[in-house]
């Protein structure tokens, strides 16, 4: 504990208004107190002003000399920390998002002094060169800095968690694609260029984490911000003022790496690139409304609409459209041994409607935490693109493309998020799964590599239909889950966002092994 009692000379007759004008407690000379120090309460005593303090404070003798105050010696007295100050504490004000007092209290016998109360919390309560604080150098302003360093610090620990997040993620993804590279000529039989699938991951990669440097300041120029929903968790609420509609410039990059490589003369990953982009306006659409409605986009049923006629379009542009398919068959769907090869008729536009639907409202549903949809979705098109590589090779380069645009995106939407993809990524994102497999027949394998994002919207459904079946029954409506989707569910349970992201990685690459495996052992 530091005790300091510094008296004021006794032949310095000064008045305590004018020493409080020099400190910059008042301001304009009219005696009214400044604003800047609303949050510092001081009461003063004619003849001795005594402080008291946890901090480890320091005087300048001749800064104090300057403002008419005299430290004799003898009166200075320095002790050691006091044991009632915890080591542990020191986390608590990290991991806390309100505001955070510091006392500093004077009690000694009966002429004890006021207290003083600091509460430096953001960036724009510390000192600034421009405001009319203490000096720089004094003693106040700097332990109140050094405090607010101590939860900045703890922040940036966190922060550091999505880096070794991001760091796994990448590191899976370039060792998969690596070997698979290696063993292509054992899986298509036909000689690949060297890096085939790797090539256009990296390159997208590069481009969307260099672009994102340039758009998410601009975005954020732009006022192109998120808005959160007051029904979710309340430590989402420093979110607010995120940039959104990432998407705008991730999805595009991927997109065009992905034709530029294969030479614009796949008709496949033609149509998929077509359904990226619909999907992709269907999302800008809600996320442009919302932006100027307070978070009200499309309604639900109207976007349901937009997605079921864009998947329509595109069944009847597969129907009627010469690619190759599975076997030289259409509408026919692999499945792994001893069930086979399935001809769906006139079943499989429905079946292609419903899996655009699905995959885009999942991944929509998944875009909750930082890095979440991003990371799931790189895992999601890795899988697809070793599971379609037997039927058409060229849709593998597309799938690549895709997930080095999302591994890209995730050096800026990683905990905490600099950019949000909003229902423009999200959107996207679904589309382009769902047509890969529509392309190739692969929905087996989408529905296993997508589990993350099946497990989510499941969650929404078993969330309202319970809480209506009880409702119904019962007269109140219970709920299966504290909050839907399920990561909201993990968050209010007390688990941390990034342990979460983590665990859906680490779920993902289980996954995505078995859908390629399964994608393989299919054709």
């Amino acid at each position: 504990m530091v005790r300091m009692r510094y008296q004021r000379s006794c032949a310095s007759k000064l008045d305590w208004n004018s020493d409080f004008y020099s400190l910059g407690f008042y301001q304009n000379g009219k005696g009214s107190p400044n604003l800047k120090f609303q949050r510092l309460l001081i009461n003063f005593n004619p003849h001795h002003l005594q402080l008291s303090s946890h901090l480890p404070l320091k005087i300048c003798r001749s800064r104090a000399r300057r403002y008419g105050l005299c430290l004799p010696p003898r009166l200075l007295q320095v002790r050691a920390m006091d044991e009632d100050f915890g080591v542990s504490s020191l986390h608590d004000w990290g991991d806390n998002n309100r505001a955070i007092d510091y006392r500093l209290s004077a009690s000694e016998g009966e002429e004890s002094d006021g207290d003083i109360i600091l509460q430096p919390i953001t960036d724009v309560d510390l000192p600034t060169p421009k405001e009319q604080f203490y000096p720089a150098d004094d003693s106040i302003t700097a332990t109140a800095h050094r405090l607010s360093m101590l939860g900045r610090a703890y922040k940036t620990k966190k922060t550091k968690y999505g880096i070794l997040n991001n760091i796994g993620l990448i590191t899976f993804s370039t060792v998969l694609l690596s070997l698979v590279d290696c063993c292509a000529w054992k899986i298509v039989r036909l000689p690949l260029a060297p890096l085939y699938l790797m090539r256009p991951f990296l390159i997208s990669a590069v481009a969307v984490s260099c672009v994102g440097y340039v758009c998410v300041p601009l975005f954020r120029s732009l006022k192109l911000q998120s808005l959160i929903r007051k029904e979710g968790p309340a430590r989402h609420s420093s979110k607010k003022g995120t940039p959104t509609m990432g998407g705008l410039y991730f999805v595009p990059i991927g997109v065009i790496v992905a034709q530029i490589l294969v030479g614009f003369s796949s008709l496949e990953v033609l149509g998929a690139s077509a359904a990226t982009l619909a999907f992709a306006a269907i999302g800008l659409l809600d996320d442009l409304i919302s932006t100027r409605n307070n978070n009200v986009g499309l309604s639900a049923r109207f976007r349901i609409i937009l997605e079921v006629v864009a998947g329509t379009l595109f069944s009847f542009w597969l129907y009627t459209s010469d690619i190759p398919s599975p076997y030289s068959m259409k509408a026919v769907v692999p499945l792994p041994a001893p069930l086979g090869l399935i001809c769906l008729g006139k079943l499989y536009p429905f079946l292609t409607s419903f899996c655009f639907v699905s995959m885009a409202n999942g991944i929509n549903l998944t875009d909750g935490l930082d890095g979440l949809a991003g990371g799931t979705a790189t895992l999601a098109f890795i899988a697809m693109s070793i599971a379609v590589l037997p039927i058409c090779s060229e849709l593998s380069i597309f799938g690549a493309s895709m997930a080095g645009a999302c591994a890209g995106f995730l050096l800026h939407n990683r905990y905490k998020a600099s950019i949000f993809m909003g229902d423009t990524g999200a959107l996207a994102l679904g589309g382009a799964l769902a047509s890969m497999a529509a392309c190739t027949g692969m929905f087996f394998p989408l529905f296993i590599s997508s589990g993350v994002f099946v497990l989510e919207a499941l969650s929404v459904i078993l969330q309202v239909s319970f809480f209506k079946t009880t409702k119904y029954f019962q007269g109140t409506g219970r709920r299966l889950f504290r909050m839907a989707p399920f990561h909201h569910h993990l968050e209010l349970c007390g688990v941390k966002e990034p342990v979460i992201v983590a665990g859906a990685y680490a779920f993902s690459c289980i996954l995505a092994l078995s859908a390629g495996y399964v994608g393989l052992t299919s054709v």
